[in-house]
């Protein structure tokens, strides 16, 4: 399994990087998680968005789905696709609401949006506890504390585990989130400090605790923000989580 880092910037695109993004590809099979601002446009570098088999979203917030009302214009209006994206239509496995509030980024104004629907070049296929199977990959969604509605992502493939947070602060589910796997892909937002928000984010402390309390064998920090202490946040991780540790680099890659 091969992840590729399309954007790793916490909240907001950074100077050096685009929101939240990763490409995960086994045997053949090209998944999306997430696609913050500026992860299209990443994308290009490495493959054709044309031959992804399935976006995943963990939540809605901009900085992991903005760049899905540029999709939706690359796969409607594209002159020469390699085929018909209305009769390949992309899978989307998102929160349930999402039809509706991917239409509203993707509508031109509000009058357009009650006639706005995505589903002629999409499948909108609601997230939900039960695993799904997409190509090479065995995906398992389990909810997270965030925000609002958020999930994190348990994907399996060539017997390798990679598990994803999404944005989430603290809870039990983590555990069973990264369980053994191979690597942890967590946000770390931010260092750790008194009166943090509860359900909001991690510090890189908290992540590194994360992977320690669930046996995790590797643990890659991501969704750092713009104004955080990279090293700092690095350097807490480390001395808490005694495996390997490091921070994502947009366009870094990584065979799990």
């Amino acid at each position: 399994m091969k992840l590729t880092i399309l954007g790793c910037s916490g909240s907001m695109p950074g100077p050096d990087s685009p929101s939240s993004g990763y490409l995960l590809e086994s045997g053949g099979t090209r998944i999306a998680l997430d696609l913050g601002n500026g992860t299209l446009g990443a994308m290009q570098r490495f493959v054709d968005p044309f031959t992804l088999d399935a976006v995943l979203f963990s939540h809605l917030h901009p900085d992991h789905c903005a760049d899905f009302a540029a999709l939706a214009v690359l796969r409607r209006y594209h002159p020469n696709p390699p085929y018909d994206p209305a009769v390949r239509r992309l899978p989307v496995f998102a929160p349930e609401n999402a039809p509706r509030r991917l239409a509203a980024l993707y509508a031109p104004n509000e009058a357009e949006l009650a006639r706005t629907d995505l589903s002629d070049v999409f499948e909108f296929i609601p997230i939900s506890a039960e695993p799904m199977r997409i190509g090479a990959f065995e995906v398992q969604a389990i909810p997270v504390a965030h925000l609002c509605p958020a999930w994190g992502f348990r994907v399996a493939a060539e017997d390798k585990v990679l598990a994803y947070t999404g944005d989430t602060g603290c809870c039990p589910q983590l555990t069973e989130l990264a369980a053994d796997a191979d690597v942890l892909l967590s946000e770390a937002s931010w260092t750790d400090f008194a009166g943090a928000p509860d359900g909001v984010h991690l510090s890189g402390r908290q992540a590194a605790e994360a992977a320690k309390t669930a046996g995790a064998r590797r643990l890659l920090l991501t969704h750092v923000a713009p104004w955080s202490d990279r090293d700092a946040i690095l350097a807490e991780a480390v001395a808490t989580f005694d495996g390997p540790t490091e921070l994502v680099t947009p366009g870094g890659s990584y065979d799990v």
